[in-house]
């Protein structure tokens, strides 16, 4: 398959701007605390807890149409 110029503009316009830190930081401190509410035995250990989260294997996105949470995450693998 041939890359054009015109191809590599258009999926440059076409790139999901990048998901702000504080954004990303606070969900996942809000990740945390519900992963924390639902297993209980995850409360008093972090580690534990840390890869819980990191389990999820979640993908941040920013909202692209009108109504659309400004940042929402998905689950990228299954």
């Amino acid at each position: 398959m041939k890359t054009g110029p015109f191809s590599l503009f258009r999926r440059a316009l076409k790139a999901a701007p990048p998901v702000h830190p504080i954004d990303r930081r606070l969900a996942k401190e809000w990740v945390k605390r519900r992963l924390a509410a639902i297993y209980p035995e995850l409360k008093c250990d972090p580690k534990a807890l840390e890869a819980a989260y990191q389990e999820l294997d979640l993908e941040p996105r920013n909202g692209t149409k009108p109504g659309d949470p400004h940042t929402y995450f998905e689950v990228k693998g299954g």
